[in-house]
């Protein structure tokens, strides 16, 4: 009997371009059946690609969250890695970019398939070795190998953007700095390709595909060039070395930075790297960093339980929380499928068939479903929820008729960059639905309809993008055909004197009057879920601006300033304004949807009051500002504020239903447009506990979005009743210091603990006086 060697799990560790992902391709093609997760869909795409042009199509599958080709004869399979069907059995298992297990809203993944990717007998994790002192603690025994980088890496300095190389690419960190450089770009040195996050696989590969072919000799970009794309890039230009990573705005780290300027210079091509437009040189440790790729380790991992309880919906919500099972392994928190969940759970539809293994199993996959849109408002649970309910109804799929209304509308490519960019996003949550199996009637055909449209649709944005940043020289004549319809809105050329705008507008309004009223119809009967507000306060309906909420008399009734619609006039502006504006009240009725409850009419009224001074306050009140309202409640009272989920803390009253991040976010809109804030603080974070506080924003903003502040930093109001509650219990148990056991629920240092607590009376409390604390 011949004994097969157990089965190696290596790790291969080092900076860009060291050719890790290429070697572990041909790993798996040098097995008889093989797998490997990849981190973007774009970059799945193009593996895919590759293997397929050498062991022919049916060879190979490709699965990822939108697309799913599997041949019935697939001995290879393509994934990203949140699409990876571990449970299947191959030879040969590869995950890429592993160190993304620190990212907050993806690292759980990366960590679950470090702990149970597996291939039978060969297993290969590759990312940077950032991430060895970690990877070392979770996969005992793993063999770590190295490989150096094929092209050396040189800093070269500041530089102006007029002064840059050829073959460059620029680097910024929002859409709108990105679209400033690329028309100084276009103005000084004839245009530049775009690379965003936003854009689909296919509008972003045309753009690569035009600056590869030579047509530009620049490429304009955000981080989402730092991971999966090859290009001939000789020199990495920053335009900035700091972003708001969705909580904060900061500086990067070298890692991050390494990770950017690294797409310069290719296989065997040195490459440099510098900044531009202003943004001052690195400081030398950083450039030694990144130039000898030395960088500090990872601290922690996220991580979330893998073994689910589908028995119950508070089983599965339950087994969702365990803790970590190792100290550097952070608890996921406020993940946005968790909280789909919650809110849906709390459905009493949703609850009433959610029940058994199978129903419970399905609930939690369509929670999953991801909200590639991105909005602020209820209109993704809403979805869920209606989706939920089809496929646990008599059909057991999705209605069709329903469907193809909803798509339909999608199906249409007139428009600016973010109206495109926007119905993409749309498309994709479609797409995605219609790779689940049994989900959809013909899901075939959907599955080709959801393709056709989000081609289009990246065929007409790739057209626009090269439109507005690459020079074309020829002449255009002034005329009604040089103005470009854009909902109700007319995109003019620059330049027009104010008659050649009237004349322009008329003859456009004149020629588009039936494609305007139809949308004028479709407008004014469409549900509230096609409405949509960003954090800027703009309002947007079907990709178009439509308008801005600006300051009003109260935090709850903020101004509303329509954009200019010029294609409207009269009456059927009045009556989109009358619709926004219904609109705006739902929307901020919505935030204080639990405490419009049947049972808040048995209230006294002095629990009334109570509740008036939470919306007012957005959700949460200092303990110390109600304190005599609290006292004189009723057990009735209490009972029914339980019901309504106003949570009576010793430090805060707040509505815990209303810490979800969706509301946070509402909320945090409401407050900066009423206090004028230039620009808007952006929410917190989605799980975040803990925030810096920040001088340039009013102390009141916290409490509004649901943290208190305590010093330095600022906990999530329901965070802070925990800390205290385990400070009073050390001090009734006499412990010489504050638990440290806070430093991990709380997102704590050790410098900052000793602050909190004694923001909350640590010290007088040990020395057996009442504290008296600020709100």
């Amino acid at each position: 009997m011949i004994e097969r060697d157990p089965p190696r799990v290596q790790a291969v560790l080092g900076p860009t371009n060291t050719g890790k992902t290429h070697r572990a391709i041909q790993r798996m093609l040098a097995h008889r059946t093989g797998m490997i997760g990849l981190p973007l869909r774009l970059l799945a795409r193009e593996v895919y690609d590759r293997v397929r042009a050498q062991v022919g199509d049916g060879a190979v599958a490709m699965i990822t969250g939108e697309e799913r080709v599997v041949p019935s004869e697939a001995r290879y399979f393509v994934c990203t890695v949140e699409s990876m069907p571990v449970e299947r059995p191959v030879e040969f298992v590869a995950v890429d970019e592993i160190q993304l297990a620190d990212h907050r809203e993806r690292g759980h993944t990366f960590t679950d398939r470090i702990l149970r990717a597996r291939g039978v007998r060969h297993t290969l994790l590759l990312g940077s070795d950032t991430i060895e002192p970690l990877l070392t603690r979770l996969v005992p025994g793993v063999e770590v190998l190295r490989y150096e980088r094929h092209s050396e890496l040189r800093w070269s300095g500041a530089r102006k953007l007029t002064g840059l190389p050829r073959r460059t690419a620029v680097v910024a960190f929002s859409v709108d700095h990105v679209y400033r450089l690329a028309e100084r770009l276009r103005a000084r040195r004839g245009g530049a390709a775009v690379v965003l996050g936003a854009l689909s696989p296919r509008a972003r590969n045309a753009q690569v595909a035009m600056y590869q072919a030579g047509d530009v000799q620049y490429l304009v970009a955000t981080d989402a060039i730092g991971m999966g794309l090859n290009m001939d890039v000789d020199h990495v230009a920053l335009a900035a070395t700091s972003k708001f990573d969705g909580r904060q705005h900061r500086a990067l780290s070298a890692a991050e930075l390494a990770q950017i300027a690294g797409r310069a210079g290719r296989w065997r091509r040195n490459g440099t790297f510098g900044t531009t437009d202003g943004e001052p040189p690195l400081d030398p440790a950083t450039v030694a960093a990144i130039e000898g790729h030395c960088f500090e380790p990872q601290r922690g991992l996220y991580y979330r339980n893998a073994e689910l309880d589908l028995h119950s919906l508070d089983g599965l919500l339950r087994s969702l929380d365990r803790k970590p099972p190792r100290r550097f392994l952070r608890p996921i928190r406020d993940a946005a499928d968790r909280e789909t969940l919650e809110v849906l759970a709390r459905t009493e539809a949703v609850r009433r068939r959610a029940r058994g293994v199978d129903a419970i199993s399905l609930l939690w996959e369509v929670c999953r479903v991801p909200d590639f849109r991105k909005t602020l408002t209820d209109s993704h649970t809403r979805l869920l929820t209606r989706v939920y309910l089809d496929l646990v109804g008599p059909s057991g799929v999705l209605g069709e008729d329903w469907l193809a209304e909803r798509i339909t509308r999608l199906d249409r490519t007139e428009g600016d960059l973010d109206a495109l960019m926007t119905r993409i996003a749309w498309i994709r949550t479609w797409t995605y639905i219609s790779h689940r199996p049994g989900w959809l009637p013909d899901a075939a055909g959907w599955q080709g309809r959801t393709r056709a449209i989000e081609d289009r649709l990246s065929d007409a944005l790739h057209e626009r993008l090269t439109a507005r940043f690459v020079e074309h020289r020829s002449r255009v004549e002034l005329g009604p055909t040089t103005a470009r319809v854009e909902g109700f809105d007319v995109a003019l050329p620059e330049g027009l004197t104010p008659v050649q705008v009237a004349r322009v507008t008329q003859a456009s309004r004149a020629s588009a009057a039936d494609r305007v009223e139809a949308s004028l119809v479709s407008l004014l009967a469409t549900g509230d879920d096609d409405l949509h507000l960003d954090p800027t306060g703009r309002l947007t309906w079907e990709g178009q601006v439509l308008g801005r909420l600006e300051q009003g008399p109260s935090r709850l009734a903020p101004s509303l300033r329509l954009a200019p619609l010029m294609l409207l006039e009269g009456t059927a502006r009045a009556r989109v304004r009358a619709r926004l504006e219904d609109f705006v009240q739902a929307w901020v009725a919505a935030i204080f949807a639990a405490l419009e409850h049947p049972s808040a009419a048995k209230l006294s009224p002095g629990a009334r009051g109570l509740l008036y001074q939470l919306r007012q306050g957005l959700g949460a009140v200092p303990r110390s500002q109600v304190a005599e309202a609290v006292e004189r409640l009723e057990a009735r009272d209490r009972q029914v504020l339980r019901r309504l989920d106003v949570r009576l803390g010793t430090e805060s009253v707040y509505v815990k239903a209303m810490l979800r991040p969706a509301l946070l976010a509402r909320r945090a809109l409401l407050f900066g447009l009423h206090a004028g804030l230039e620009p808007l603080p952006a929410p917190p974070e989605a799980g975040r506990v803990m925030l810096t506080v920040e001088r340039d924003r009013p102390r009141a903003w916290y409490p509004a979005v649901g943290f208190t502040p305590l010093g330095t930093v600022a906990l999530r109001v329901d965070v802070v009743e925990r800390v205290a509650a385990a400070l009073r219990k050390a001090v009734r148990a006499r412990a010489p210091e504050p638990p440290p056991e806070i430093l991990s629920w709380a997102g704590l240092s050790r410098e900052q603990l000793p602050e909190v607590a004694r923001a909350l009376g640590w010290g007088a409390r040990r020395r057996g006086r009442s504290r008296r604390r600020a709100p």
